[in-house]
């Protein structure tokens, strides 16, 4: 694929792979083969993250749409061959992190996918993309549990800088677009509807009351 013609995104946002639609693809090693080779390159390029998140998926049984949605994952590299993340000297040091969630977007699962990203002043960090351990009955939930998933991950970064005699005098920002989940995180009652992710809810409900 040297010389294929380049797309300006890495994902198809409009289809979905589904598990076991399309015909097996021919050589699933080679497959599998590059696929961990993405995988590798996500160290240093988070905007093909979420694309290889999803791939990743259906190595046990690739068919041939995971295979074209890999080919166009190679295809936005193509056309961004000479970007890259830079770290560079920042002005501030405030730690700021983002979050989101699709609800139920895996059509074979209805698992949801969560991720973030974590800016120490203005250099991206650290980032991740994963499809969440069980279903999430709400919109909120599924939110909820990203945001959870991104404290935990600042914390740690804070305990991380403080070792490294790195201390923050600024609050960590979390954002996040989905205003139960934002509620959730300082109201003090706990409502029926809630008491299945209690535990997500009570650490970052704490981590919020710390300031």
């Amino acid at each position: 694929m040297s010389y294929c013609k380049p797309v300006t995104t890495p994902v198809d946002t409009s289809a979905k792979l589904h598990a076991e639609v399309g015909a097996p693809v021919a050589d699933p090693s080679l497959y599998r083969s590059l696929v961990g080779a993405l995988q590798y390159l996500t160290f240093t390029r988070p905007d093909i993250t979420y694309a290889v998140q999803k791939i990743c998926l259906y190595m046990h049984d690739p068919r041939e749409p995971h295979f074209t949605a890999m080919k166009r994952v190679l295809r936005y590299l193509k056309g961004t061959i000479s970007e890259g993340l830079h770290i560079t000297r920042s002005k501030t040091t405030t730690l700021t992190a983002y979050t989101d969630a699709d609800w139920a977007g895996c059509p074979n699962t209805r698992h949801s996918t969560s991720g973030f990203s974590v800016f120490l002043g203005d250099n991206l960090i650290s980032w991740s993309s994963k499809r969440q351990p069980t279903v999430s009955r709400s919109s909120a939930e599924a939110e909820y549990y990203g945001v959870a998933n991104v404290v935990a991950e600042t914390i740690w970064i804070r305990n991380l800088l403080l070792e490294l005699h790195c201390l923050l005098n600024t609050t960590t920002l979390v954002y996040c677009d989905n205003i139960i989940a934002v509620y959730f995180s300082t109201n003090p009652v706990q409502h029926q509807r809630t008491k299945h992710i209690e535990l997500d809810i009570l650490f970052v409900r704490e981590r919020v009351a710390m300031g």
